[in-house]
């Protein structure tokens, strides 16, 4: 097979010895399903493909995709800080504790001043005791959390110890509540936006999440997935 020279505008891959892929993942795509479509892309190509990361799917932003001998280094990857923007509801929970389900209970917020809520963001920086949701990717005894949840079973979960390097509230518009959080890896901002309902004498969810930094990579240099698609197609066809 002749290797023929990529144009300026096409990119160089080497799947095999490995490659770190910075994708945006879209809204309502699992983390698997990003590893399962750049797998299904480098056919017939039979190499290991992973993520060093879980983004829930109504979560958007950076997901770190490694091919090949690179996915030994998934580990390392994963144990970076991270860095999440998005927007906290006040006034009403859901079980998932975001908007993959619906509203199950509501909660007076009259009495929550902008300074109330400042000063809630500021409690929970420094090492936290925190809950995974219920329904989240964790597994107890081999299987997903989520999916014994879904079947409506009872899930007994055991607090982490998690740390926010930082909880900066960047605006308030009742009942939205938008941020930006640098957090360690295990960090649940969902269970951050329960919680943060309970410091303030009320209820909330997650209404929307953005990771837009893990380690020292950005969201900025991400692919779009779609785009990132295109390119390996391209890629594969230029060096056959």
């Amino acid at each position: 097979m002749e290797n023929i020279e990529v144009s300026e505008k096409s990119v160089k891959f080497n799947f095999a010895e490995g490659e770190m892929l910075f994708v945006d993942k879209p809204l309502t795509w699992t983390s698997f399903d990003v590893v399962g479509k750049v797998r299904n892309s480098i056919k017939p190509l039979k190499l290991k493909v992973g993520h060093a990361g879980t983004l829930d799917p109504l979560a958007t932003g950076l997901l770190i995709v490694c091919t090949g001998k690179l996915t030994k280094k998934i580990d390392s990857y994963q144990a970076e800080d991270k860095e999440y923007t998005g927007s906290i509801t006040l006034g009403a929970t859901t079980p998932s504790y975001d908007l993959e389900t619906e509203i199950d209970e509501t909660f007076p917020i009259d009495h929550i001043t902008e300074q109330m809520v400042l000063d809630a963001a500021k409690s929970f920086e420094g090492d936290i005791q925190q809950f995974p949701p219920a329904h989240s990717a964790i597994k107890i005894n081999g299987e997903r959390v989520y999916e014994k949840a879904r079947r409506g079973e009872e899930v007994e979960i055991k607090s982490r110890q998690v740390r926010i390097n930082s909880f900066i509230i960047e605006k308030i518009e009742f009942p939205n509540v938008y941020f930006r959080i640098s957090c360690s890896k295990g960090t649940y901002i969902r269970s951050l936006a329960y919680d943060f309902g309970k410091v303030l004498q009320s209820g909330s969810h997650l209404s929307s999440l953005r990771r837009t930094k893990s380690g020292n990579y950005s969201v900025e240099n991400a692919w779009n997935l779609e785009q990132l698609i295109v390119e390996i197609k391209r890629h594969k066809e230029i060096i056959k």
